[in-house]
Parts: C-alpha cells; structure tokens; sequence
C-alpha cells in the first residue's frame, strides 16, 4: 500500500496525540501550542468528509437554508394573528373646560386618565399565501446549492488526492528504474575496470542514470505542490503533515466505470437541472403573485379599550369592545397591476426557454462525459497491457546487455520505452478516476 507522508516541521520532545474529526486520526505535535506540528492521516473518504466540515463556503450555504427558513416564518407569521398592547397616561395640568349647556356655561375639570388598549387582529389575502409557496421553492434551491456545493468539494477532493498519488507513484516507479540502470552502471563500470567494455558505454549509462535522479527529484517537487492544493481543500494549515492511506489502486475500480456506462441518464437527478427547475418554478409561481395584486384582503380586529380617571370628572366616550371586519379590493392603479403580470409572464417563458436549453446541453453533456469514461478506460486498459510489454522487454534485454548480447543503444531505448510507459500507465490511471468523478458528480452519484 502507497503511503505519502509530506513532513514540514520536526518532531519534538513535548509530541502528544489528540483524536480529532471521526473516520480520521489527527495528531498534535506541536510542544508550543501553536497547532503548526498537526497531523492528518486520511482515506479518500476521510479527506472528502473533513473539506466538508472545514469549508466555510459550505458552512454560508447551510445558514442560507436556515435563513430561508426563518423568511418562511416571517411569511406565515404575518397571516397569523397578531396583537398588540398599548397604555397612555394622559395628565391634564389642571385644565378645565367651558362648555355652554342650557344658555350657561359650565365648567369641567379635565382629570387625569390613564387608557389601555388592546389590539388584535388577522389579515389574510392571496399575496399571502402565494408568498408562502414562494419561501418553499427559495427553502428547495437552497439545499440544492448546498447539495451542488458539496458534491463539487468532494469532486475536488478526490481529484486533488489522487493527484497526489500518482505523482507517487510515477516517483516510486522511477525509483524502480533507478535502481535497475545504477546496477547496469556498477556492471558496466566493472566491465570497464576489466577491459571488456568500452568507457563510453559507461558514461552513457551515468547520464542516463543523473537524467532519472533529475526527472525523479521533479516528481517530488510536483508531489509538494499537490499536497498543498489538498491542504487549501482541506482548509488546514500548510505546516501540517498529511499522510494519506490509500494506493491509487484502492480507488481505481473497473468494475463501477463499466457499472456506470451500463446506467440509464436520470436528469432529474442532475443537480443543474434541478437549480433551473426550480427557477421556472418560482418564476410561475410569480406570475400567480402578481395576479393576486387584484384580489382582495380580508382583515379582522378586535379592539379593547379602558380608561382610568385620576380625580373628578370626565367622560368615557370610547366603546370598551370593538370588532371589526374590513375586506378591501384594488380598484384601479393606471395598468400598474397590468404590467406586472405582463412582466411576471414574459419572465416566466424565458425561464421555460432556459430549462429546455438546458435539457438539451445537459444530454449532450452527459453523451461527452459518458464518451470521455469509455476512452480513458479503453487507454487505460491499452497501458495497462503496454507496461506489462515493455517491462518484459527491458529485463530481457537488460539480461541480454549483462552477457554481451545487447547493445547500449538497445538498453537505453528498452530503458526509455520502459519509463515512458510507466508514465503512461500512471497518467491513464489518473485520467479515468477523473473521467469517473465527472460522470458521477454529473450523475449525482453519493
């Protein structure tokens, strides 16, 4: 099993071990305190569920559904009872009144009054409850987004940790031929020493030797920058040490590409056309809010009413218990209502313009990424059978060139094919996990 350890900070005396997030083992190495000597040991599965939990962006798509939630709320609420209370206390400064009465006039002192009032009341109309309908289809394309967001994280994930590998095992593999040409060059250099080959011979066999350290010390470089793209995925600080636990083998899996060339294209599975669905769907369901705006609104009140009078005097001129039912219809507003139900409708049919453009580029699409999987299959199946070739011809003629028979020319370009294919095998590999995440996250796939 192919294991990538990237280190970036020592160990020190004060090392000790915390779990961390589930499914994955985190350790702390760090005797300060600062969290720089953090270790993470992943599976592909492990890694894809921590971006999860580490990403802020996901975290603001989830509070988006909870606040299209709470608008939900806001939106029934308002067609629910509603009460409020009031009190006044009203002080006079001694004030009286003349009022004429009978040919005289006659004073009243204005005393002092306190008045609570009570109000509650319910409105309902068709606006309403259309809104409601409204928050429903806004609550849906909310956890899509969310769905759509984490399934590209994951996507991302996969990719960038498979990256890793294969450049892994592109490295481990030219390790392999470094080792097979450094012992052709001990031989060669012998036979050199002995008088039976010629310096030349030897010093080809050096360079190609340096060409391999050099080709396999840019592997590594190319290996530490797709660990830190893993670790901008993972949201974790770059001086922590990751070690991953899968062999690019592990997730390759020929079984499930053919699985998944042989499945039927469901496209309302496909979270793209559920975004654009939804869309038409509320922009129909605004084309009904809009003729709501002639309808009418239905209210009722009820009002409770009672007065104090702090001293003499005074009259209650208020009725303690009032109801009140008022229904209310838009009578005329110059086209404005008009307009907007033109406008509501002509966005409408260019919403059902849209899902249909998207139904016909989400076939096409997915005929391209069904085409991609066969063909990175096909290579890799190709490259598969191609590395197993050449890997014979080297060791025969790495036997050949050991007892005279072979040429140096001969075992270089055996060595060449060699490593070439090794490449290739790797790059095919990556190609069709790739191919393979596509169609799945194009599928919806969990």
């Amino acid at each position: 099993m192919l294991v990538l350890s990237v280190v970036c900070k020592p160990m020190t005396a004060g090392d000790h071990v915390m779990q961390a997030t589930k499914g994955s083992k985190v350790e702390n190495k760090s005797s300060n305190g600062d969290g720089s000597g953090e270790s993470l040991t992943l599976s592909l599965r492990d890694a894809q569920d921590y971006a999860v939990e580490q990403n802020r962006t996901l975290k603001n798509a989830s509070m988006a559904v909870q606040e299209a939630y709470a608008q939900r709320w806001q939106t029934i609420a308002a067609m629910l009872p509603q009460a409020d209370g009031t009190y006044t206390y009203s002080n006079y400064l001694g004030y009286s009144a003349t009022l004429g009465m009978m040919g005289q006039e006659v004073n009243i002192n204005m005393p002092n009054v306190g008045a609570l009032g009570v109000t509650a009341s319910i409105g309902i109309n068709g606006q309403g409850i259309v809104g409601v309908l409204l928050n429903n289809i806004a609550i849906d394309m909310k956890k899509i987004a969310l769905e759509k967001s984490e399934s590209e994280l994951r996507s991302s994930v996969m990719n960038s940790y498979v990256s890793v590998l294969a450049l892994q095992s592109i490295t481990n593999l030219l390790d392999s031929s470094l080792l097979n040409i450094q012992n052709l060059e001990e031989i060669t250099q012998n036979s050199v020493n002995a008088g039976a080959a010629e310096q030349t011979t030897a010093d080809q066999i050096r360079v190609r030797v340096n060409t391999l350290k050099n080709n396999i010390n840019t592997q590594k470089r190319n290996i530490e920058l797709a660990t830190n793209s893993l670790k901008v995925l993972l949201d974790v600080p770059v001086e922590t040490e990751l070690t991953l636990t899968e062999d690019i083998d592990d997730i390759l899996s020929p079984e499930r590409v053919l699985t998944l060339l042989s499945e039927d294209f469901d496209i309302h599975n496909n979270l793209t056309y559920q975004q654009v669905a939804k869309s038409t769907e509320l922009a129909k369901r605004n084309v009904h809010m809009a003729g709501w705006a002639y309808g009418p609104t239905v209210a009722l009140a009820y009002n409770y009413s009672n007065q104090k009078y702090y001293g003499e005097g005074g009259m209650r001129m208020t009725p303690p218990n009032t109801v009140q039912v008022r229904v209310s219809m838009p009578l005329w507003s110059s086209g404005k209502r008009a307009a907007g139900v033109v406008e509501k409708k002509i966005a409408y049919e260019e919403a059902k313009n849209t899902l249909s453009e998207t139904t016909d580029n989400l076939a096409i699409q997915y005929r391209q990424l069904r085409f991609n999987l066969t063909n990175a299959y096909e290579t890799y199946m190709n490259e598969k059978e191609n590395i197993e070739v050449t890997h014979r011809v080297f060791n025969s003629a790495t036997e050949k060139f050991k007892w005279g028979v072979a040429s140096n020319l001969e075992l270089t370009n055996a060595s060449n094919d060699l490593i070439n294919a090794q490449s290739t095998y790797v790059q095919a590999m990556l190609e069709l996990i790739t191919a393979q995440s596509d169609l799945e996250e194009f599928l919806n796939k969990k």
